[in-house]
């Protein structure tokens, strides 16, 4: 595993509709090994390894939940409001980076518990009671910090274990997994676009375009999914478990799979012998119905999901061994896709 590109694409910065530093290093490090790459007007960057078979669409959103301040108060403190899904009890004492005319360090607090009354701390924090505090005074923070900047979390990936733990590997282990494939992959007849798209986490907006654009005989979203094989959690609950396979989507809330297509690769696993695992998700969405039905494109579709505990803090946690078989996976996948046949 390639642990400092991993620490590199997890560390660049990529709020949804800034991701423009993100976009930049990945095209940075795909562009010797496709034959054509290009941003589109949405800032989804598409590279093409061309072939005269079947058009395939893999899909990786590069875009990181984050938040975007919306005042500066008379003491300095930044308000902020939300780009994606938070549970605001993961942000409580969390270091981040305010992106305004200059990167601020700042950290995000909250009414200390020494004076909260008995109700406030049985009651669930809530967003609108959280601040960012960057150490300058009010006039010094007006001026770096325009309303609506961008606010990235920070925090380094380190090695924990058979896993990597970080912030944003939702869906940085997935733009890596997609890279490292595009890298490795060496025969396929089929016309493959690799996309890392925009604004995944506000509403799957930039695969709607690059589908539209595209469109796609066949669109493989990599994305995570939920490793909820905790304490607590029941069996019949668990959706995957850590180390035991990349996951192959069946379905989420927002997409029900081509069976034809999660059969397909579920073969290939099997002929590769790759550890794979059914994903049957009962909530949350990816850009896997971008390319089947929000566009009305009636691609077949399936997604190929890193198990990830942890999903939405600064701590997601993935197993390294369930890494390199979606590598290994996305990389078969490539090479006999052209061999798939619609039913």
């Amino acid at each position: 595993m390639n642990f400092e590109l991993l620490k590199k694409i997890v560390k660049t910065p990529g709020a949804p509709g800034y991701e423009t530093p993100i976009r930049d290093l990945i095209h940075k490090e795909l562009v010797n090994c496709v034959d054509e790459v290009k941003a589109d007007r949405m800032g989804n960057l598409i590279a093409r390894k061309k072939g005269k078979g079947l058009k395939v669409m893999f899909a990786a959103h590069m875009d990181e939940i984050s938040l975007i301040t919306t005042k500066v108060d008379k003491n300095g403190f930044l308000r902020f409001s939300t780009l994606g899904g938070f549970d605001a009890e993961t942000l409580i004492s969390q270091r981040v980076i305010v992106h305004g005319k200059e990167d601020l360090p700042g950290v995000i607090g909250s009414k200390p518990v020494h004076i909260q009354t008995d109700e406030e701390k049985k009651s669930k924090t809530r967003l609108n009671n959280l601040f960012i505090d960057v150490g300058l005074k009010e006039e010094q923070v007006k001026n770096l910090v325009p309303d609506g900047t961008p606010v990235t979390r920070e925090r380094h990936l380190i090695s924990m274990g058979d896993c990597v733990t970080s912030k944003s590997l939702d869906n940085r282990i997935s733009v890596y997994i997609l890279l490292e494939a595009l890298l490795a992959q060496t025969e396929s007849d089929a016309d493959i676009y690799a996309v890392f798209t925009v604004q995944e986490e506000v509403g799957i907006r930039g695969a709607r375009v690059a589908a539209q654009a595209i469109q796609p005989d066949i669109g493989i979203a990599l994305d995570v999914t939920l490793a909820n094989d905790l304490p607590g959690v029941s069996d019949h609950e668990k959706c995957t478990n850590l180390g035991e396979g990349i996951g192959i989507k069946v379905m989420d809330k927002s997409i029900i799979c081509t069976p034809s297509l999660v059969s397909f690769l579920e073969d290939i696993a099997s002929k590769k012998s790759i550890p794979y695992q059914r994903e049957v998700l009962t909530a949350g969405g990816t850009d896997t119905s971008a390319m089947q039905y929000l566009m009305g494109i009636g691609s077949h579709v399936t997604s190929i999901s890193c198990p990830t505990r942890y999903i939405h803090s600064t701590v997601e946690t993935v197993a390294v061994s369930d890494v390199k078989a979606g590598i290994d996976l996305t990389v078969a996948c490539m090479e006999s896709i052209n061999n798939y046949k619609f039913e």
